[in-house]
């Protein structure tokens, strides 16, 4: 799949429509039962990009993000601004702040991860796209440093450590996140007169899979 290494302008994004979509498949029994099941493992964002647009230059800036784009048919990066923290939005990113993974002495490399809890339910979101120089990470309660002791790519997500940690060791790690997307159109309509009556256009914006 065809993907720039490049945001979205993150000014343009602030203010955006979007979030979380799920698939669940709901058939209802003859005894009024239901049964549901989801062919989905993970939800998939969808934003409006138009709804961060204030401006005639910001207009411009979009079209010309379209353009080198082409449309539908490259992806690039996302900032949710609802959700691009490994941890609260009042809090500063930590090394301690996702549990990814615990050490067997064997494995070197660990996904990159978000956990979302709530109750005993808890769902771990993969995350393909942290943002350059964001990562911390430890192994048993022990900073780790990069460069040194692990590298991260940032193409994928993953964690790779010099050495194996140890049999019990719990990897962690602290990032910023952007999603992967692309534009859910392949046309941009918009006018001068009507932007600046206060209306903008609806631009969808979809999440890719990785």
């Amino acid at each position: 799949m065809t993907f720039h290494d490049v945001r979205f302008p993150a000014s343009l994004s602030f203010g955006a429509l979007g979030g979380p979509e799920r698939r669940t498949e709901i058939v209802t029994l003859a005894n009024g039962f239901e049964e549901r099941n989801t062919p989905w493992a993970h939800a998939r964002r969808r934003y409006d990009a138009g709804c961060g647009l204030r401006s005639l230059d910001d207009v411009e800036t979009l079209i010309a993000f379209f353009e080198a784009r082409q449309g539908q048919l490259v992806g690039f990066r996302w900032k949710d601004w609802s959700d691009y923290l490994s941890c609260k939005p009042s809090c500063a990113v930590a090394a301690s702040d996702q549990l990814l993974a615990v050490g067997d002495e064997v494995t070197r490399s660990f996904q990159l991860a978000k956990s979302y809890r709530s109750g005993d339910a808890i769902y771990q979101r993969p995350v393909k796209k942290p943002v350059h120089g964001s990562v911390r990470a430890q192994v048993g309660g022990d900073y780790a440093q990069q460069g040194v002791d692990y590298e991260v790519d940032y193409d994928s997500g993953l964690l790779t450590f010099a050495s194996a940690p140890d049999t019990g060791a719990e990897v962690r790690a602290g990032f910023e996140f952007d999603v992967p997307v692309r534009f859910d159109t392949d046309v941009i309509m918009t006018s001068v007169s009507s932007f600046q009556a206060g209306e903008v256009p609806n631009v969808p914006v979809v999440e890719v899979r990785l």
